[in-house]
């Protein structure tokens, strides 16, 4: 096997060759930093390079698998790229702003911990946006992080570089978090696989394991890594008084598409009034078709929300707890500060005088009857991930208007059709590829379950990822730039 299809190797597969000893965690930590020192220059979605450590740790996970020493652990020997806003013990935990360029975390993020205690190797983090308030991944501290499949666009955000560096074939396992669709609209973008675990179900740091809004997960390239990687962050944790007990694992050996022949699937494009590309939709109901013929009994709905309505109780959300956080910062060193930072910390604080929390709380009520009527006749409900293919890279949306379909929207984050189950926040959402639009650049769908029902929308994912195998399944590869 070549460097370039050894970096692109799924987990699951590393494990099983690590375990036969048909292959050395070494060499395949070898082939993602070659892929990576190959791909950064265009993509730049690595904030810290580890690659000394990594390969020191991929030696030991070596030993191990040779029977030297203490036998190997789940993870043992596979790179895991961390999102850089997971802090690690003595390591810069600058959320991606010049304000806290020096700062120095002194704890560790559980999942961190919990990756690195399962032999998984931290051999580099990777970008977000500042304070990761946007859906796309830029900033004066790092600049600009593109998209792989095609550098004009962006990897969205707020995890996209962790994305990206899947995409580009820098690690097989990637670490994200989402408090509007912060991991599954870099899935989407990057034609990867997200997950947005139930509120709860993966520890989290104070304060905000108490926002309802905020989940940690995995991302990966295969929906069967992304559950060895959930499987392997979910659980109770001591510091986290939200985080769920008993640990709930998801499978991660599936049926395939046998696995939802008699499920009922919902599948509702727009989610009320949101505005579709036409490639979006085309390959949403290219993803519908293909589960029909699975044997899934897949329905159109109508779903009665709203993007006005989705606002309000986010914004009122937002101007409660998210926003403060990053006013304070605002108001300390506004020059230093991204226009899209300065933006949302002022939209927040307009939101918090018009929209009160108890207010805001009455709509989350409404918009999840809306959602749980739907979830009570149906086994999962399918929709797009994002109205639009991705984004523009080098574009901060601050006075540019974002137009979906000819229609010119009000704000660009029209496009992100996640915010509604942050909102329904009990609610697992995997999100998977549905397809390439026609510059390229890959879309996505969001398979929604029913309150803390995880292994359902992997059953469906698993259906999709072999009825519609997208790129790495299927042998194709991001061919921008000079890492062709």
């Amino acid at each position: 096997m070549d460097v370039t299809e050894l970096a692109y190797l799924p987990a699951t597969d590393a494990l099983r060759a690590f375990r036969a000893r048909r292959l050395s965690p070494v060499e395949l930590m070898e082939a993602v930093i070659a892929r990576a020192e190959r791909t950064e220059p265009d993509v730049n979605c690595l904030s810290e390079r580890l690659f000394e450590e990594g390969l020191a740790a991929a030696r030991d996970a070596e030993q191990r698998y040779l029977g030297h020493g203490p036998a190997p652990r789940p993870l043992e020997g596979l790179p895991v790229a961390a999102k850089d806003e997971h802090p690690i013990a003595g390591r810069i935990c600058s959320e991606g702003s010049l304000l806290l360029a020096d700062e120095v975390a002194t704890e560790t993020h559980p999942v961190i911990q919990r990756v690195q205690g399962a032999g998984g190797i931290i051999h580099a983090r990777t970008t977000t946006p500042e304070f990761c308030c946007a859906a796309f991944t830029q900033s004066k501290l790092w600049g600009v992080t593109r998209n792989p499949w095609s550098r004009q666009h962006s990897c969205g955000g707020s995890s996209g570089g962790s994305g990206a560096a899947l995409a580009a074939g820098n690690a097989p396992l990637a670490t994200g978090s989402d408090i509007g669709g912060s991991i599954r609209i870099p899935a989407s973008f990057n034609g990867v696989v997200g997950f947005k675990p139930p509120y709860g179900r993966v520890p989290a740091m104070p304060p905000f394991n108490l926002d309802t809004y905020c989940h940690d997960g995995p991302m990966a390239r295969t929906v069967a890594d992304t559950a060895l990687l959930q499987n392997t962050i979910a659980g109770p944790w001591a510091g986290d008084v939200v985080s769920l007990r008993p640990k709930v694992e998801v499978p991660w050996e599936y049926q395939g598409a046998a696995g939802v022949a008699g499920m009922r699937i919902a599948l509702c494009l727009t989610l009320g009034d949101y505005v579709l590309d036409p490639d979006v939709e085309a390959n949403t109901r290219a993803v519908a078709e293909a589960l029909r013929a699975a044997g899934a009994v897949v329905e159109e709905v109508s779903l009665g929300w709203t993007r006005e309505l989705l606002d309000r109780a986010a914004w009122a959300h937002f101007g409660a707890i998210f926003g403060p956080s990053i006013g304070e910062a605002a108001a300390e060193a506004p020059d230093l500060l991204n226009g899209y930072t300065r933006a949302f910390a002022e939209r927040a604080a307009r939101a918090a005088t018009e929209t009160g929390f108890l207010e805001g709380l009455e709509l989350e009520g409404r918009l999840y009857a809306e959602l749980g009527a739907v979830l009570e006749r149906y086994d999962a409900l399918l929709c797009p991930t994002t109205a639009v293919p991705a984004l523009a890279a080098d574009e901060e949306y601050t006075e540019t208007r974002l137009s979906i379909a000819g229609v010119e929207q009000e704000h660009y984050m029209a496009m992100a059709m996640t915010i509604g189950f942050n909102i329904c926040s009990r609610c697992p959402v995997l999100s998977v590829p549905s397809g390439f639009a026609a510059n390229g650049v890959p879309t996505g769908v969001q398979i929604v379950g029913r309150t803390y029902d995880d292994a359902t929308v992997f059953r469906v994912g698993a259906a999709v990822e072999e009825v519609r195998p997208w790129a790495y399944v299927s042998g194709r590869r991001p061919l921008v730039g000079p890492f062709v």
